[in-house]
């Protein structure tokens, strides 16, 4: 409960940030889960089309269907966004070939979060990660991009040289993950579509939340190693449907350096 809280406040306060500076509104009244969409689709959309300005997001990229948004909350956290109207992790169009590769977006996006970071992240200190539906406030798919906590770096490494393709066993934080690598983020090895081939029967995308980092110490940009997909669910047991808490917002790597 303490990361979905998290998320919440976090994502009220990205928010608020977004549409106050986009419509010079003085407040937003309620809480709004369809304000993530009314900030891209009715603010930053809009203003790259008609100005070639995407504010208040940092990109729009029409030819490729997305967004990436700062959130206000975290020292250098930004959202990967479809301009599209696309739920989440349950929605089916993700999984259709010729569908936006939005993990491999959000990994290009890294060099926002390196922006504001004294030098850029190593592959594995930079992370992606999705809710579950049950565990996120908003009605549009968003994967956070954010720094990793090097304790779950480090509780990765041994990962880095599994054979592609092969699940395993992890627990992290006392919760049960599996992880896998894959040499590419794009389709085949979408993590949309690894996670979905790997669900049994009786399993949903909508309860499952996915992670992703890079498999060794590279610059982001080569993912020479390839990257780990990080995989939970809400119908595993000891699952969450979370993986946010292994991102770490205040980016404390950074600041050891």
């Amino acid at each position: 409960m303490r990361h979905l809280t998290f998320a919440k406040t976090r994502l009220h306060a990205a928010l608020f940030a977004a549409l106050l500076a986009a419509s010079g509104c003085a407040r937003l009244s309620t809480f709004d889960a369809d304000g993530l969409w009314k900030v891209v689709g009715g603010q930053c959309v809009p203003n790259q089309r008609a100005t070639n300005n995407p504010e208040p997001c940092a990109r729009v990229d029409l030819a490729h269907r997305y967004a990436v948004l700062k959130d206000l909350r975290g020292r250098a956290q930004h959202l990967l966004i479809p301009t599209d109207r696309v739920s989440g992790i349950e929605a089916p169009e993700i999984l259709y070939g010729g569908s936006p590769e939005y993990w491999r977006f959000a990994w290009n996006a890294g060099r926002y979060v390196d922006a504001r970071l004294p030098a850029p992240l190593a592959a594995n200190q930079l992370g992606l990660e999705i809710n579950a539906a049950r565990r996120r406030s908003q009605n549009q798919l968003h994967i956070h991009i954010d720094c990793m906590r090097s304790d779950v770096s480090a509780a990765l490494a041994p990962h880095r040289d599994d054979p592609s393709g092969a699940w395993r066993p992890i627990t992290l934080d006392g919760h049960r993950y599996r992880v896998t690598r894959v040499t590419s983020l794009v389709d085949a090895s979408n993590p949309f579509r690894v996670v979905a081939r790997s669900l049994g029967p009786q399993q949903r995308m909508a309860d499952q939340t996915i992670l992703v980092t890079g498999a060794d110490g590279g610059a982001p940009a080569a993912a020479r190693d390839g990257w780990l997909i990080v995989h939970s669910g809400l119908d595993i047991d000891g699952g969450t449907g979370t993986a946010e808490g292994l991102l770490d917002h205040a980016c404390k790597l950074a600041q050891a350096r």
